[in-house]
């Protein structure tokens, strides 16, 4: 008897030292042992989907950055008229990397996101009404109670710009 057997035999003795088990509580105890085990397979199944499910959509969201990243690399390169190595020294990756991103990318698409950028660049940008800070609202009055004059008087800044 190894010391593994000897200690689970000897824990099985003294767990059972109030006297014999009867056969009701055996049945209890053997079915929610095969509860248990039923439970932690469900748990584990579970896990394992989740953990599936997770995975098939991170890796949906890769692709789609992957495919964003390639539609980038072919519409820098032909707004810079090809020119790798220019777009290379400005982006800081190497040109040889550029041009095989964008090679699978057909003209068509990488005119297409060209027109969606220039849409959005010309569309004008929304505002939003901005609140007076707190601090700010008490700075525009002077010592005498008068508001501050927000323009300023110096019509030399006005000439500098």
């Amino acid at each position: 008897m190894t010391s593994t057997n000897f200690e689970q035999s000897e824990a099985t003795v003294s767990t059972n030292s109030e006297g014999p088990v009867s056969a009701s509580e055996l049945r209890r105890r053997v079915r929610a042992a095969e509860a248990l085990k039923a439970k932690t397979r469900e748990m584990a199944a579970a896990n394992a989907l989740t953990a599936r499910e997770a995975a098939v959509k991170s890796a949906k969201v890769k692709e789609e950055a992957d495919v964003t990243a390639r539609e980038a690399a072919a519409v820098v390169l032909r707004l810079f008229d090809n020119d790798a190595e220019l777009v290379s020294e400005l982006l800081g990756v190497p040109a040889e990397e550029l041009e095989r991103e964008a090679k699978p990318v057909t003209a068509a698409r990488a005119k297409e996101v060209i027109e969606e950028l220039r849409a959005r660049a010309e569309r004008p940008r929304s505002t939003r009404p901005r609140r007076p800070r707190p601090d700010a609202a008490g700075a525009g009055f002077s010592a005498s109670g008068a508001p501050a004059s927000a323009v300023p008087t110096d019509d030399s800044r006005a000439d500098a710009a």
